[in-house]
């Protein structure tokens, strides 16, 4: 899954049915609340093993390594740390991680092989039991910047509800498209204007609607998400869930809708939410389609049966991700299935510190200390998402005894 992030500064499991008319309800709610919250609201067991193996200086070893463009890349710097250094690692609740764990163990890199065949087995009883196995088997080591900078931002990602029919109807006249027969052979592909525009490009879509759902910003959120949960409202009265996988884009570049609205002078303030955005919208359905063209790129989908609606979408790394404990990051600083440590804040400036795995990427997730929390799906996943962006600091946690894929630099 590849995704963008939506706070206008940024570009990537189950309650509302659709995204359309929880954001309704946020905006209704909004209108009693303080003008700061306003514009955020509109816009099997064992314990560790006994002798773990002795911690050393990076150094020359017979393990695998991850992939050269990591390190040539220079996108990160590692420093070695303590679990001490780590803000409250004591209170985690460990054992959250294990199911992220194991998702990311059933694709290990080299790395991860002899580790993750460990955690399989061990299976902690409590978060104690979990967290001693980490610090028992795991080195922890510090993200900074190859300037030596620690600081960087943490932003949120989640997975749409979205109501929809097989074929346009009174309220669903929105169509989600397959990708283009001629996507991989023209690159880069039409635009979203041009698909608007052009009788060719429209040509190209002629046929390839998957389903069609109410409403275009929603079809916004769903393309920048890249991945989504659909509720599909079958001609007999059944109801069919179903996901929308992402299966390719337009390689056209990323721009961001709530960053445009800021330049036009349409919003105000450092952050612009979907709340925000679908509010405007509203106001201004003369400029709806200006909105839309503001952001190129294109991403079309497939469906997908939805198996185990526990899970989230497959990231990056070809697994299933996990809500509030499945991170995008930058590969070529955090190799996909690290676990790490994050410590930032909730949008309330409330501590969240906790232990995750790197498992998808996102069109704005660049850099060392950079990642997109996956916070899950519904009303309270939608809200976090939107309005998250806050300081980090970030470690990842590496096997001990191997070397570090990329520069290490000495505390």
């Amino acid at each position: 899954m590849v995704h963008q992030t939506m706070n206008s500064n940024k570009a990537s499991a189950s309650s509302a049915s659709n995204s359309s008319r929880a954001i309704r309800r946020f905006c209704r709610a909004a209108q009693h609340a303080a003008a700061a919250w306003a514009l955020a609201a509109l816009a099997a067991c064992s314990t560790p093993p006994a002798q773990p193996p002795p911690a050393r200086a990076p150094g020359p070893t017979a393990a695998p390594r991850p992939a050269p463009p990591q390190a040539a890349e220079g996108a990160a710097r590692w420093s070695r740390a303590s679990f001490a250094d780590l803000p409250g690692w004591q209170q985690d609740r460990h054992r959250e991680l294990w199911p992220a764990l194991l998702h990311g163990c059933a694709r290990p890199s080299p790395p991860w092989r002899e580790w993750c065949a460990r955690a399989a087995l061990a299976a902690p009883a409590d978060d104690d039991a979990a967290r001693q196995f980490l610090q028992a088997w795991l080195q922890p080591w510090r993200l900074q910047t190859v300037d030596g900078r620690v600081d960087g931002l943490a932003t949120g990602y989640f997975d749409p509800e979205l109501e929809a029919t097989r074929v346009p109807r009174e309220g669903f006249s929105v169509p989600v498209h397959a990708p283009p027969a001629d996507l991989a052979s023209r690159r880069p592909h039409f635009t979203r204007e041009e698909l608007d525009t052009l009788p060719a490009a429209q040509a190209a879509l002629t046929g390839r609607e998957l389903v069609w759902i109410r409403d275009p910003v929603d079809l916004l959120l769903l393309q920048i998400q890249g991945s989504g949960r659909v509720r599909i409202l079958e001609a007999d009265g059944r109801v069919t869930s179903m996901r929308l996988a992402f299966a390719g884009h337009n390689a056209q570049a990323y721009r961001s809708p709530g960053r445009w609205l800021l330049e036009q002078g349409e919003l105000r303030g450092e952050t612009v939410t979907w709340g925000a955005i679908r509010a405007w919208a509203l106001h201004n359905p003369q400029r709806l389609r200006a909105l839309m063209w503001s952001n190129p790129r294109v991403v079309y989908f497939r469906l997908e049966p939805l198996s185990d609606p526990s899970l989230g979408p497959r990231g990056a790394q070809g697994v299933p991700l996990t809500p509030m404990r499945s991170v995008a990051v930058d590969p070529r600083a955090v190799p996909y299935g690290s676990p790490m440590w994050i410590a930032t804040s909730d949008p309330a400036g409330a501590p969240l510190q906790r232990s995750v795995v790197a498992q998808d990427t996102g069109a704005a997730i660049v850099g060392a200390v950079r990642i997109d929390l996956f916070t899950g799906w519904g009303d309270e996943a939608l809200v976090l998402a939107s309005r998250l962006r806050q300081p980090l600091q970030a470690w990842v946690l590496w096997p001990r005894g191997l070397e570090p894929p990329v520069d290490v630099r000495s505390p």
